[in-house]
């Protein structure tokens, strides 16, 4: 239980005060996002934009660009996704749970190799050394990047890639020593299954959606 303790504290030990609060808040407003995501509740995006800003802050000052541009990507795809979410015709929801059609997964497998090849090549433009902890960074970034957007459209399928990249990211911050993250990460992974059952049972309450 100590070398536990000792996981979480010692990543922190030089890191400053203020880093540290900021990290909290990215942490709770984080798990805020998934919980209200897993509901169906349209204040997933303003919860997850004060997460994804302050995460991009902290992830450019560790200098994890690939993270960073995903958060970033995470910020803006928050406002679409809350402006998506917010439409309504006769005053009935424009954008209801689905699943994804053919040509939906032929985007969302487009923009899953478009942002590896991106992420990548950012990696090569700032001349870091590509490591393994970089080539998993830049997989998972291609599964965020798809399922933010699956879930900016309301997508069933944003939540098993949500669990997917999760699963791998959990390591991948423990090894980066940022415990924090990889704990919240940790979390995700179980709200984001309890998010897919909700939503599938939604959808199997819900015959006539598509």
């Amino acid at each position: 239980m100590s070398q536990i303790f000792d996981f979480f504290i010692d990543a922190y030990r030089q890191t400053p005060t203020w880093m540290i609060i900021l990290e909290a808040i990215a942490f709770v407003f984080g798990i805020l996002s998934v919980i209200y995501a897993k509901k169906a509740n349209i204040l997933v995006y303003p919860t997850g934009l004060i997460a994804t800003i302050i995460t991009v802050y902290l992830l450019w000052k560790a200098g994890y660009l690939g993270d960073m541009m995903m958060n970033f990507y995470y910020s803006v795809m928050s406002i679409y996704g809350w402006w998506n979410w917010s439409r309504k015709k006769n005053n009935k929801v424009v954008v209801p749970i689905s699943r994804t059609n053919t040509k939906e997964k032929a985007i969302g497998f487009g923009l899953f190799v478009a942002t590896m090849v991106i992420t990548y090549m950012v990696y090569l433009w700032d001349g870091r050394e590509m490591g393994l902890p970089s080539y998993i960074d830049t997989f998972t970034s291609g599964i965020f990047f798809t399922a933010m957007w699956y879930m900016a459209t309301k997508k069933l399928e944003n939540w098993t890639l949500w669990i997917f990249a999760d699963l791998i990211t959990v390591p991948l911050y423990a090894y980066r020593g940022l415990g924090m993250l990889s704990l919240q990460y940790l979390i995700f992974t179980i709200l984001a299954i309890q998010g897919y059952l909700a939503w599938k049972k939604h959808l199997d309450n819900s015959p006539a959606t598509v």
